[in-house]
């Protein structure tokens, strides 16, 4: 291939990616925009919870209150974008993708929107409270006044929650790039000792420094990197299979 067939398919992938982020940025600006309408409600519920209840939550500038609603809207976005940009990402893909690839990584798309709430659950229910009552406790043992802003409480809530519901992606990424034969068990298995560091990096950084907070967040973060391996040893045997299968189908063909 000359050098300059290489550039205009260079172009044309490079083209098809801009479009295709176009269309991500369009919905996530929709989103946002429909993600207003719901955030007073959200807002509600989220200060009328009983850890928020312990707090005289106070604004220290005239955007504070937007702000929130604005960081409301945005997570609302987010929420469902994510399915689609796992699609534009599967229909970028898809070209250099055998058919029955095709159509099995398709199927992941829906499940992107499961495991991300699960991952918000997992943090606002689990982590967000544990960690809040670590850090007031240390506070109030210091004998300082607690006096927050609405921005402080909710900064520290989203950048909690945030990095846990997309960490709790890692099976579908993990399965859909074994199905685009970049990752397989092996090169995971191989990379365990690092994973296994970033994860328990990451569950010390956002959870309180006590053992058992600690120990609640390592858990789930190192076994979803296993179950992501188990399920990519199942991806990477099916396809073995198919290679084989494929293989002597060829040969018989020659034979013929």
């Amino acid at each position: 291939m000359s050098e300059q067939m290489k550039l205009m398919e260079l172009t044309e992938h490079l083209t098809e990616l801009r479009r295709r982020i176009i269309w991500v940025l369009s919905l996530f600006v929709v989103g946002l925009v429909g993600g207003l309408f719901i955030a007073e409600p959200v807002y509600q519920y989220l200060t009328g919870s009983e850890q928020a209840q312990q707090f005289e939550l106070n604004a220290f500038s005239f955007w504070d209150g937007i702000g929130i609603y604005m960081k409301i809207a945005a997570l609302f976005s987010l929420v469902i974008s994510v399915p689609f940009i796992f699609y534009q990402l599967w229909a970028f893909v898809k070209p250099g993708l055998r058919k029955e690839e095709q159509k099995a990584a398709v199927r992941y798309v829906p499940y992107t929107f499961v495991l991300f709430i699960a991952g918000v659950l997992f943090g606002y229910y689990i982590v967000f409270p544990m960690t809040l009552s670590f850090t007031t406790t240390i506070t109030q043992s210091m004998g300082l006044e607690e006096t927050y802003g609405i921005t402080n409480y909710f900064s520290f809530m989203f950048n909690l929650v945030l990095p846990l519901a997309l960490l709790f992606e890692l099976p579908l990424v993990v399965m859909f790039l074994t199905r685009i034969r970049i990752l397989n068990p092996i090169r995971l298995k191989k990379l365990r000792r690092y994973a296994y560091f970033a994860l328990v990096f990451v569950a010390v950084i956002i959870t309180p420094p006590d053992f058992i907070s600690d120990f609640l967040v390592t858990i789930p973060l190192l076994l979803l990197y296993e179950f992501s391996v188990y399920l990519s040893a199942f991806i990477y045997r099916k396809q073995l299979a198919a290679d084989m299968e494929m293989e002597e189908r060829y040969v018989r063909k020659e034979e013929e």
